[in-house]
């Protein structure tokens, strides 16, 4: 550690603590240098106006095949590998779908999420994201299909790695483009053992406002499997109620008018 290192970590009260620049760095990600998929932008009297799904299959007919330039880890390393993120499915989608007209819109986002840890045992959270996109033609008719996407995160970005991985999903699968990747996420971290839930701790998932009808029912299945249909909880008011019961009435009262 060098003395203005030495300084600031004494200042800060860490002056024992190992330099982060000493510590075995995480496997990176490696983006490979975006190419110019050489499709042209559309002529001046804009794309030909046939219905989505002859436009749709122009764009796939552009997309032939995408290669995999991006690297989890450093090449040859153990553990490492190759595969086609988001960025190379939407460099040569883009363009595709501009020249026949095509636009892929998100319409609806359905997410869902699990606290887990790492095998390190670090926690983080799990995001799994189901979403309905509705490809738009030239002429305005449009087709609709459904995507997943799965991430784990410690921070503030598990809802967009999710979404990006669920239009990547859609993109390649979608767009039949060939490919040997085994892996849809750019990260390869091993999940530990996810820390037991509680029923307080689902009381007050279920209490949230935001908590969708497709999650209460998700979360009914779920205290039944473990157990804690049965299990008292302390409800908004105060009173105990078993939880399978409080559930059943928040539910009631939150979607009987048919709201989601």
């Amino acid at each position: 550690m060098s003395t203005i290192q030495e300084r600031a970590a004494a200042a800060a009260g860490r002056a024992n603590e190992t330099p982060a620049a000493d510590q075995a760095p995480a496997p990176s990600y490696t983006p490979a240098p975006l190419q110019d998929p050489g499709i042209p932008e559309p002529g001046p009297d804009g794309p030909e106006q046939v219905p989505v799904w002859i436009a749709w299959s122009r764009v796939m007919g552009e997309v032939r095949g995408i290669d995999k330039g991006d690297w989890y880890g450093r090449p040859g390393e153990r553990g490492s590998y190759q595969f086609r993120g988001v960025d190379s499915a939407l460099n040569a989608f883009g363009p595709a779908c501009r020249l026949h007209g095509v636009l892929v819109l998100p319409v609806h986002v359905e997410t869902a999420y699990r606290d887990v840890k790492t095998s390190g045992g670090k926690p983080s959270r799990e995001c799994t994201a189901t979403v309905s996109y509705r490809i738009i033609g030239p002429t305005g008719d449009s087709i609709e299909v459904q995507s997943a996407g799965e991430s784990m995160d410690s921070a503030d970005k598990g809802t967009a790695k999710a979404l990006s991985t669920s239009l990547r999903s859609l993109l390649f699968l979608g767009g039949l483009v060939p490919t040997n990747d085994t892996d849809p996420d750019a990260s390869n971290v091993e999940r530990g053992e996810a820390p037991p839930r509680t029923a307080a701790s689902y009381r007050d998932e279920i209490l949230e406002s935001g908590t969708s009808r497709q999650r209460m029912a998700q979360i009914n299945y779920e205290i039944k499997q473990i157990g804690l249909y049965d299990t008292k909880v302390v409800n908004e008011v105060g009173d105990e109620e078993q939880l399978g019961a409080f559930l059943y009435r928040i539910g009631q009262e939150r979607f009987q008018g048919g709201g989601q």
